[in-house]
């Protein structure tokens, strides 16, 4: 897939019930579409071999071939500027402490956090007081 249609992921969290990222794309390149499309119908396959179909599906997505694991749609942002890249990245890690899967954002192994605390950028304690942040400038998902 990355021959094909190349990206690089910034950052990531993987939650039960949907995924948070970051993709940088080739220059001039903005086909999330394509991209999305692709990661579905590889794990979607790959699932179907290791699991089975998974949930009942209706009859659109038996006719599409659609596992019932995603949803049809996706939101995506344009990162506008450096302080939207950093409010961002710190967004996504907290995920999993805004939803109450964890009490921390290091207790949640399915994010890039640690990549980025093994790079420096966050301290592994990082996230205690980001919750406040986060409802005073009104992210949302």
């Amino acid at each position: 897939m990355q021959g094909r249609c190349p990206f690089t992921v910034e950052a990531i969290c993987l939650l039960p019930d949907h995924i948070h990222c970051i993709w940088t794309l080739p220059e001039g390149d903005c086909n999330y579409s394509l991209r999305w499309g692709e990661i579905k119908r590889v794990f979607s396959t790959s699932y179907r071999e290791q699991v089975g179909p998974g949930a009942d599906r209706n009859a659109s997505r038996r006719q599409r071939g659609e596992a019932a694991l995603w949803q049809r749609r996706f939101w995506e942002h344009t990162l506008r500027d450096p302080t939207d890249l950093a409010r961002h990245l710190d967004y996504i890690p907290y995920n999993p402490v805004k939803h109450g899967l964890v009490k921390s954002v290091a207790d949640w192994p399915w994010s890039s956090f640690h990549r980025y605390v093994s790079m420096g950028v966050y301290e592994l304690g990082w996230g205690a007081a980001v919750g406040q942040v986060f409802d005073a400038i009104g992210c949302q998902e």
